[in-house]
Order: structure tokens, then C-alpha cells, then sequence
């Protein structure tokens, strides 16, 4: 028992050393953050951007620290019921952790620009090859939109920044229902592909909680797939693919589970209705789709306002759409049936299970 005792107090010691100061460390970035670009705005009043004020209030810093620590509570349970290891966050030590800061305030004048000016199309312009109209743009105003190392090295660092060092803890609790499908079965006679993988974050976490499950990376961006093997690394059961989630090269039926994160907010609302009805093509009956993504409106009502806030902050054309699409009927038609719905943060964790 006082084995059993010290290596719990030891297990929540380091999460909280870990998570603690990844917090304070995106929380303060955010701060230094946004006092630069209110100092750049000033140097251009004429040019600000038009903000519309939220119908409803926008939580502020503290209640959003206290949503921060009640997901960091759950994170800390799963860790405990062994459904997922102590999550390790950051690459490269200090070092790695204060290059890709420093990358991203290098970049923040830029953003600053493009969001005073309504600049988001420089992507289109630049980007070679073929890619839907929809994605050749600077989605957050960030520079190079999906299509360059450069975005692809800082992107974490400024998804974390914006969610106050929750970004991480909120797609790992996607691992839930990917643990509870996989207890009691060979991973090895198992497939699962994480669709619109990005820079492979969620992909490494599911490579260190089950390294036997042979697993895809999906991704239209050939420098985002590229980042996540970096970060998967040469493991012998998981490849990376450049495709689009509409059209993905996997025959009928050929995945046990699949996972897609912050997708959907980011497609129109016709490709969201052909992105489904593919991943229903691919899932086998009975298989698994765990689907994590930004809050719709009434899922928190004290984040309603921030909701509204969020499409004009950020270049997200596509995102009041998502607010009130029903999901339940948008996978329903592509043959899945809700199982769960679970508020993480910002985000909600939804499972979906294909029809036999």
C-alpha cells in the first residue's frame, strides 16, 4: 500500500510540474502576445479590424484558467486509469521549446498584418500544385497557411498559445474511447487512421499509448505529413499519406477506428457532408470514429460569446457555418450512430459507431 501511495503522489507530482508550467508558459505567451499586436495596431488606428461585439458575454483569463485546470484534472484520471501514459509534451527541451517561440513571434507582425488588413488569400496566389480552392488560404492568418515547413514548425506553438497550453490535453482525450475499443484485442490485427492528422501531435500520442496498432497519418499538406513522421518517428507500423479526407485512398471497410480533429469547422458545409460520408466508406460495420472539434453554440453557453468572437479574430471562413451544422444527422446519413458527447475545454470529444 505505501508502494502503491508514493508512486501515485509521484505520478500527480510530475503532471503537475509538467502541466503547471506548460500552462504558465502558453498563458504567458498569450499575454506578451497580445499586448505586441495592440502596440502594432497602434501604429495603424486607421486600419484596425471591425470587430462585431458577441451577443452574449466571452468568458475572461480566469474562468478560462479554471475550465484549463478542471480538463488538466480529467487528463490527470485518465492517466491514473492507465487508459494513456504521462503525457509528454514538448520536443527538444529548452532549447526546442524557446526556438519555436521565438518562431513564433518572429511571425505574430505578420498575422497582425494580415488580420488588420483582411489579407488571406496570399496562399492561393503562392501555393503550386492542386488543391481544393477552399484550402488555399491563410487559415488564422498564419503565414504559409498548411503549405510550408515554416507553418508546419510553429503551428502546435500557436494552437497552444491560443487555448493556454490546452491544446494537447484536449485531443488526448480522444485516446478515451481509442483505449476502451482496443482493451481485451490484438492492436496488431487492428487498423486506425488519423484523418487531417496536421503536424501528427494526436498521432504521437496514439503511437506511445498503443505502439502495436498499425496506424495512418492523413493529410493534404505534404510539410504537415511530413512534420508528423518526423514526430512518430521510424516506427515500423505507422505511415504517413498526402490526401484529402473527401477523397482518401483506403478501400471499403478497411479501418477499425478512425479519428479526425479540427477538421470540420474548417470545410464548407458540402465537402463536411462528403468528408463523412467517406469516412463511413472506409470504417468497417461496427468500427469506430472518434471526432473531437471546437464547440457548437449551446454546447457551453458561457462560451457562446466567444464562439462569435472566434470566426473574426482568427480567419475562419468557414467556422459560424460548423456552429450550427447537426452533426448527429451530417454522420447519421453517412451510416454511424452517436454513441457519446463529451465538453473538453473549447473542445468536444464525440464517438460515433458505423452501423452493421
Amino acid at each position: 500500500m505505501a508502494d502503491t501511495n508514493f508512486e501515485r503522489w509521484a505520478t500527480r507530482l510530475s503532471f503537475a510540474a509538467r502541466q503547471g508550467s506548460r500552462v504558465a508558459w502558453y498563458a504567458g505567451q498569450g499575454v506578451a502576445m497580445r499586448r505586441m499586436v495592440r502596440r502594432i495596431d497602434k501604429e495603424a488606428p486607421d486600419q484596425r479590424p471591425k470587430i462585431r461585439p458577441p451577443t452574449t458575454p466571452v468568458p475572461n483569463l480566469q474562468r478560462l484558467l479554471r475550465d484549463v485546470a478542471a480538463l488538466m484534472k480529467r487528463d490527470l484520471a485518465n492517466v491514473e486509469a492507465g487508459l494513456y501514459p504521462m503525457p509528454q509534451d514538448e520536443e527538444g527541451g529548452l532549447a526546442g521549446l524557446l526556438a519555436r517561440s521565438r518562431a513564433f513571434f518572429r511571425d505574430v507582425p505578420e498575422v497582425a498584418r494580415r488580420r488588420r488588413t483582411g489579407a488571406h488569400q496570399e496562399v492561393h496566389e503562392e501555393a503550386p500544385g492542386n488543391r481544393p480552392r477552399y484550402y488555399l488560404q491563410n487559415f488564422h492568418f498564419q503565414s504559409g497557411g498548411w503549405m510550408t515547413e515554416e507553418s508546419a514548425e510553429i503551428y502546435d506553438t500557436q494552437v497552444e498559445v491560443l487555448f493556454n497550453g490546452a491544446a494537447n490535453a484536449m485531443r488526448r482525450q480522444a485516446l478515451v474511447p481509442l483505449a476502451e475499443a482496443i482493451r481485451g484485442r490484438d492492436q496488431r490485427k487492428m487498423a486506425f487512421a488519423d484523418i487531417a492528422c496536421g503536424t501528427g501531435s494526436f498521432m504521437a500520442q496514439v503511437r506511445r499509448a498503443f505502439p502495436r496498432l498499425p496506424s495512418l497519418a492523413i493529410d493534404l499538406s505534404e510539410p504537415y505529413v511530413q512534420e508528423a513522421g518526423r514526430r512518430v518517428g521510424r516506427a515500423p507500423r505507422a505511415h504517413g499519406v498526402v490526401a484529402k479526407a473527401e477523397s482518401l485512398p483506403l478501400a471499403d471497410a478497411s479501418l477499425d477506428m478512425a479519428s479526425c480533429i479540427y477538421l470540420f469547422h474548417e470545410l464548407p458545409p458540402k465537402v463536411r457532408r462528403e468528408v463523412a460520408r467517406e469516412i463511413g466508406r472506409v470504417i468497417r460495420p461496427g468500427g469506430l470514429f472518434v471526432f473531437v472539434e471546437s464547440l457548437q453554440t449551446g454546447d457551453n453557453p458561457a462560451y457562446d460569446g466567444l464562439l462569435e468572437l472566434f470566426p473574426q479574430l482568427f480567419h475562419e471562413p468557414y467556422y459560424t457555418s460548423y456552429l450550427g451544422e447537426d452533426l448527429e444527422a451530417i454522420f447519421g446519413e453517412a451510416g454511424f450512430t452517436l454513441e457519446s458527447s463529451t465538453n473538453a475545454f473549447f473542445s468536444k470529444v464525440v464517438t460515433f459507431r458505423r452501423a452493421g
